[in-house]
C-alpha cells in the first residue's frame, strides 16, 4: 500500500563523516551463520553465482534481514548461491562497501541511501523495496525534563551528525519555533551527537538530558530510568515513516537481475512470516543479533523496542521528495534530483506472485 503523507524528518549530507565499521576486516564484519543458512547440497546456483554479499546493521529496524538469515529464506530462495552477510554499524561505511562491490545488496537508513545516489549523480544504487517503518523516539530523563516544551536548554543524543534522526530531530526542533545551528549543533538547546552503542552510557552519566534515536537505543534508554516523551510515528498521520529500505548496486542489478529477484522473494516471504508470527519473530532476530554480535537483547529492552517497529515491503517512497525538501530548507543538503532512485519492477513481479497490492515509486522511479 503506498503511502502518501510527508515525512517530518531530512535528510542531510554525510559524505564528511567518518566511516565506521564493526570490525578491520573489510567494510564489515561477517555474520556467524549457522545450519539453517547453509547451502543446500546438490542445489543449482542462481544466476551461476557462487555467492551473494548482502549488507545489514544490527538493529532491530533491520529486523528483515536479521530474521530471512536467521530462518534461512534468503539462502533458500538462492538455492546453491550462498549468501554471504556482512554487518555495519553506519550508512556511509555500507554504501562505501556497495560503491567499492564488497557488497551487492543492502539494507540500510534514507539519509545514506539518498546521499550516496546523488553523490554519484545517480549511478551507483537503486532503492528495490522496503523494510520498516517506525522504531524511533525521544527519550528523556523524567527528572530533568517533564513536557516537550522543557527541551529547550537541554542537551539531547543524536546518533551522528546528518544522519536520519539527527535531521528528523533538528527539523522538529525547528517547528517547535527553536534555533539551533545544525552544524554545530548549538543555539536554544545543544545537539550531543553520540554513537548509539555509547549513548545509554552518556545517559547514565548525566552528560545528556536526552536521545532521539532508533531502536533498540531508546528502549535501553528506557531500561535505565528514562521516558519516552515522543514517539516519532506520532507525527504522522498514518503513523508510518521509513527507517529502512533495500538498496542494490546498479551493476549488480543489471547483470544479475534474477539474484535480486530471489533476494526480494526471500524479503516478502521474510516480511510476511514476520507479521504472521511476531512472537517467534521477534526472538529469531534476536538470536541472529547474538550470532553476529556475541549478544543478546534482554527482554526489557527487546520487548518494547520490537513493538515499536512496523514492518513492510512497501519503502513508502513518496516520503522521499519532502525529506529532501527539509534537508534543503535546513541546508544541509543542495536540491537532489531524485528522479530515478527507486526501481521497484522486480518488487512488483514479486508481489503480484504473491497475490499482493503492488507499491508505488510516487514518480521517483525508473522510467
Amino acid at each position: 500500500m503506498p503511502a502518501t503523507n510527508p515525512l517530518r524528518r531530512t535528510f542531510a549530507v554525510l559524505a564528511a563523516l567518518p566511516l565506521l565499521t564493526l570490525a578491520a576486516c573489510g567494510y564489515g564484519s561477517e555474520s556467524k551463520n549457522d545450519d539453517t543458512t547453509k547451502v543446500a547440497a546438490g542445489a543449482e546456483k542462481t544466476d551461476g553465482l557462487d555467492s551473494v554479499r548482502i549488507g545489514y546493521f544490527g538493529n532491530l529496524t533491520h529486523a528483515t534481514a536479521l530474521v530471512g538469515m536467521r530462518k534461512g529464506f534468503f539462502q533458500k530462495e538462492l538455492g546453491g548461491t550462498e549468501v554471504k552477510p556482512a554487518i555495519f554499524n553506519a550508512g556511509p561505511s555500507e554504501i562505501e562497501a556497495l560503491n567499492s562491490g564488497s557488497i551487492d545488496i543492502g539494507w540500510i537508513g534514507p539519509s545514506p541511501a539518498v546521499n550516496g545516489y546523488t553523490k554519484s549523480n545517480g549511478h551507483s544504487l537503486k532503492i528495490v523495496g522496503g523494510s520498516a517503518s517506525g522504531g524511533v523516539k525521544l527519550v528523556v530523563n523524567p527528572k530533568k525534563i517533564k513536557s516537550l516544551k522543557d527541551v529547550k536548554g537541554k542537551r539531547i543524543a543524536t546518533p551522528q551528525l546528518g544522519n536520519t534522526q539527527d535531521v528528523a530531530f533538528l527539523n522538529w526542533a525547528a517547528e517547535q519555533g527553536w534555533k539551533v545551528d545544525a552544524q554545530g549543533g548549538t543555539g536554544d538547546l545543544t545537539v550531543v551527537r553520540s554513537d548509539n552503542k555509547v549513548t545509554p552510557d552518556a545517559y547514565k552519566a548525566g552528560s545528556v538530558d536526552g536521545a532521539w534515536v532508533p531502536e533498540p537505543t531508546a528502549s535501553k534508554l528506557v531500561a535505565e530510568g528514562g521516558k519516552v516523551l515522543l514517539d516519532e510515528s506520532t507525527l504522522w498521520p498514518d503513523k508510518k515513516f521509513v527507517i529502512t529500505n533495500i538498496i542494490v548496486s546498479q551493476k549488480f542489478l543489471k547483470a544479475h537481475p534474477k539474484a535480486v529477484e530471489a533476494v526480494l522473494k526471500a524479503s516478502v516471504t521474510t516480511n510476511k512470516w514476520i507479521n504472521a508470527n511476531p512472537a517467534q519473530a521477534k526472538a529469531a532476530a534476536n538470536e541472529q543479533l547474538a550470532a553476529d554480535s556475541g549478544k543478546a537483547l534482554p527482554a526489557k529492552v527487546l520487548d518494547p523496542a520490537w513493538k515499536s517497529i512496523q514492518i513492510t515491503d512497501d519503502p513508502l517512497a513518496a516520503t522521499l521528495d519532502t525529506e529532501a525538501k527539509h534537508a534543503v530548507k535546513a541546508g544541509l543538503l543542495k536540491k537532489p534530483d531524485l528522479k530515478g532512485i527507486y526501481d521497484l519492477t522486480i518488487l512488483n513481479k514479486v508481489l503480484e506472485a504473491a497475490g499482493e497490492s503492488p507499491v508505488d515509486a510516487a514518480g521517483l522511479g525508473t522510467s
